[in-house]
């Protein structure tokens, strides 16, 4: 191998843990480093069944494939297609990368024009403030290799976030025309939804307080549409759907009072982008749906993977300061409420901060307009881990 090619090949590491969310970030970070960068990416998926949700055109059963110019390896153990060392190793999120990665390694080592790949752990996106201190930080393992910890984040003194240079002329050609929104709507079944009508996606984990929410939805004043796909969200509406839940199929609509809940096909990135630019609000969960959800320029509620002695508020509390710092008291405290309501499964409390929401809706309306231009600061992840990369 040349140092040549060896400095244009990266691996990047997936283990799926959570269906889409691992391999939502890391599909996207691939693609992006492929198609903006020019370098020749190979991301190793351990769960190609669960990827193929998002990449409809994937394989599963192939153990080699490309789409956008990535080369998509199916990590199996051990592994089927052999590791060849590139200038970059990724292990996103701390997966435990196999030993033949190592073993290799350490054999090219014996070649002269050989350089050891810069290894990186790819951490989960959090507005704590403890990030910048341990961004970028070395750790020399067991190996002889120093692994680097890379975290996302929302200041300069972090790895950015994920964001592809056109998305934001994209997204704003696609809102200014309203035709875009129901040609998407036909393209995914959806009919009856008028420009007047309030459209929310949901993307959820389970719930009791998207149960109230529907329920509260459904005495509206106004038509609202429900977009929810089948599974997590789905599954917490049980008291409304009855016994019928397990027979519900994508595409069909059922009418709650003034809510129509449509049952919503599976999309791979590009449309659910789509989707999310053309609702007027969007409930989200995960890492990937949580900064879609802000580059979509849309009010949202972010429901945060629980986790033990409820860390997980900890974090939502964390982006809330970040994310509302330029807001007033009034608009900030009635988000964060519905906010915190929804992920601790209030009842009462997430339709009464729902309710006042409606007060504060056109200003919340223009910050979640503002937001993505202050979020990007000065680079996004990819430039700044190709930046990264380069100074070591």
């Amino acid at each position: 191998m040349t140092t040549n090619t060896q400095a244009q090949h990266w691996d990047i590491f997936c283990a799926v843990v959570d269906n889409y969310g691992d391999i939502g970030v890391t599909w996207r970070l691939a693609k992006q480093l492929s198609a903006e960068y020019q370098l020749a990416i190979h991301l190793w998926v351990d769960d190609l069944a669960s990827f193929s949700h998002i990449l409809p055109a994937l394989d599963p059963s192939l153990p080699q494939q490309m789409f956008n110019g990535v080369t998509i390896i199916k990590w199996d153990q051990p592994l089927s297609i052999g590791y060849t060392p590139g200038a970059v190793l990724i292990e996103a999120f701390a997966c435990d990368l196999p030993q033949e990665v190592f073993d290799q390694i350490e054999n090219c080592r014996q070649q002269d024009t050989f350089i050891s790949p810069l290894w990186l752990n790819l951490e989960y996106l959090s507005a704590e403030p403890w990030v910048e201190g341990c961004h970028g930080l070395p750790s020399l393992q067991n190996s002889g290799l120093k692994k680097y910890f890379y975290f996302p984040g929302f200041t300069n003194k972090t790895g950015g976030l994920i964001c592809e240079h056109a998305l934001a002329s994209e997204r704003d050609q696609w809102q200014s025309d309203p035709q875009y929104r129901q040609q998407l709507f036909a393209q995914l079944g959806l009919e009856g939804i008028s420009d007047a009508d309030k459209v929310i996606s949901v993307f959820s984990y389970e719930t009791q307080a998207l149960t109230s929410l529907c329920q509260q939805w459904s005495q509206s004043d106004l038509n609202i549409h429900a977009l929810i796909p089948k599974g997590r969200s789905l599954n917490c509406l049980a008291s409304i759907f009855g016994a019928e839940l397990e027979a519900i199929q994508a595409g069909q609509a059922i009418q709650y009072g003034a809510l129509t809940i449509h049952i919503l096909p599976m999309t791979d990135q590009d449309g659910y982008d789509r989707l999310l630019w053309s609702c007027d609000f969007n409930i989200v969960r995960g890492e990937d749906s949580f900064l879609r959800a802000q580059w979509a320029a849309k009010p949202f509620i972010w429901h945060i993977y629980p986790q033990e002695e409820d860390y997980h508020l900890i974090k939502l509390d964390a982006f809330m300061q970040v994310y509302c710092n330029n807001l007033s008291p009034e608009i900030a405290s009635t988000w964060q409420a519905l906010n915190l309501a929804f992920n601790q499964g209030d009842t009462k409390r997430v339709i009464t901060h729902w309710e006042r929401l409606n007060l504060v809706d056109l200003p919340l309306q223009q910050h979640a307009k503002q937001w993505p231009i202050d979020a990007l600061i000065d680079a996004d992840l990819a430039r700044r881990l190709v930046q990264f990369v380069k100074n070591r």
